[in-house]
């Protein structure tokens, strides 16, 4: 094994004091707009940054947006589900790459290889400079492949946000669908659990998200609390600010990936198709719809196709200007970790309704004091609370007013940095 000489290491005496860090940032897909781990990386490396504190971001495809200050290192990959549906075929030059071919043979066996791949390509990346520039600490996003387990073993400081276990996107999908044909694929694409689980117990520092991402992490991965740390996400909440137009009559607008089963979306259509009944309603949905999945049957079964719209790969400033539009924002989840969707609303002033699921009352607060909160998977709740904002013009606004005040002190990029900061120096500390 490899060998570290003392002098040579990045963390030199006085690490822990007011000397900036050398942090790397790593996550094997960050996408911009669309889910939380591109979000994450942008604002969290730029508040960083801020800080004064030397940050790289080390990124698979898609790529993330960043803001001045971090610098992106781009570690390109076969990107085998561009798509988000079928595995591309590699060309037989690309597989001359060992990698590539270890990433490619991963995904034949039906398993998503992203993790394990992205980690020793990255491991690979920072093992090739000479150990006085590797980082001081080297954060993982949600990676957890086996490449962290080198980095460790080379003498790198290593650690990682975990923003939920991914064993519940399992359970969920499992539940929703009865084809064993289907349950076989699921267990199969998600077969990277083992992997995750094993990383992740043997990474000294992880930060997850909620109180309630803690407490399952501990059940479903078997981390300790001796190696957790809680630091909830944050919000712009100087660009998603109330709007300065009227709200949209009958607008309601949720952000969810329409075909995942913990984001509860068919129960939210469901509630929609009711309030047809009597009121005229418009449910815009962030996100993309697959023309033969689910949720396109779900709309055809309910009649909702001149009622329901899709918008994907928006700007931040449409998607604040939509969220700003709404007259009520909906959260349908059945499961979240955290829900920057939520947040963002919040930050927006708009009226919300959401679920009791995972963290949720956590971010959105108590029921009926900036958020009305129903049980998840309750279509006919969902529909008398969106019903009740939409019929109480006062309520809505003064849940509005109450969730981005709760935003404003709760859920701000710079403070989660000055405590992901402090969650370094402490792991540092506890490394030496």
């Amino acid at each position: 094994m490899y060998q570290v000489d003392p002098s040579e290491r990045a963390v030199q005496p006085g690490l822990t004091s007011s000397r900036p860090l050398r942090i790397a940032l790593l996550s094997y897909r960050s996408k911009p707009h669309c889910g939380g781990q591109g979000v994450y990386i942008r604002h969290l490396s730029r508040e960083l940054t801020r800080l004064g504190h030397d940050v790289e971001v080390i990124s698979g495809p898609p790529y993330p947006e960043l803001d001045p200050g971090p610098r992106l290192t781009k570690l390109t990959s076969l990107d085998l589900f561009a798509d988000g549906e079928t595995v591309r075929i590699p060309r037989l030059n690309e597989l001359r790459d060992p990698m590539n071919a270890l990433e490619f043979g991963v995904s034949m066996k039906g398993t998503f290889p992203e993790p394990l791949a992205f980690s020793v390509r990255a491991w690979r990346l920072l093992k090739s400079r000479a150990p006085a520039d590797w980082p001081d600490i080297v954060h993982d996003n949600q990676t957890l492949g086996y490449g962290m387990l080198l980095m460790q073993r080379d003498g790198m400081n290593v650690a990682a946000t975990i923003h939920h276990p991914i064993t519940v996107d399992l359970k969920l999908s499992l539940a929703a669908e009865e084809r064993w044909r289907k349950r076989f694929g699921l267990r199969r694409f998600y077969s990277f659990l083992p992997m995750q689980k094993r990383v992740a117990r043997r990474i000294p520092s992880i930060m997850t998200v909620s109180d309630s991402s803690y407490r399952d992490l501990r059940t479903d991965f078997g981390v300790s609390d001796q190696q957790l740390t809680m630091v909830p996400l944050g919000v712009l909440h100087d660009v998603f600010t109330p709007p300065s137009s009227p709200r949209v009559p009958g607008r309601i607008v949720a952000a969810a990936s329409a075909d995942v089963p913990l984001k509860g979306v068919r129960h939210l259509l469901e509630s929609v198709a009711a309030l047809r009944a009597d009121r005229n309603v418009e449910l815009v949905l962030i996100g993309r719809l697959q023309p033969n999945g689910p949720t396109a049957a779900a709309i055809e079964q309910l009649g909702l196709a001149d009622a329901v719209r899709f918008v994907s790969n928006v700007s931040e400033a449409e998607l604040v200007e939509l969220m700003g539009s709404a007259s009520v924002g909906v959260v349908p989840s059945l499961y979240e970790g955290f829900s920057l969707p939520a947040a963002e609303l919040m930050s927006c002033a708009t009226p919300l309704v959401a679920t009791r699921a995972g963290a949720l009352p956590e971010v959105v607060g108590p029921d009926g004091e900036s958020v009305l909160l129903v049980p998840p998977g309750d279509s006919a709740a969902l529909t008398r609370a969106i019903a009740r904002l939409l019929d109480d013009p006062k309520l809505a606004a003064r849940l509005g007013q109450a969730a981005r005040q709760r935003v404003l002190e709760r859920f701000t990029w710079s403070r989660v940095a000055s405590q992901t900061v402090d969650w370094y120096k402490q792991s540092l500390i506890s490394a030496q």
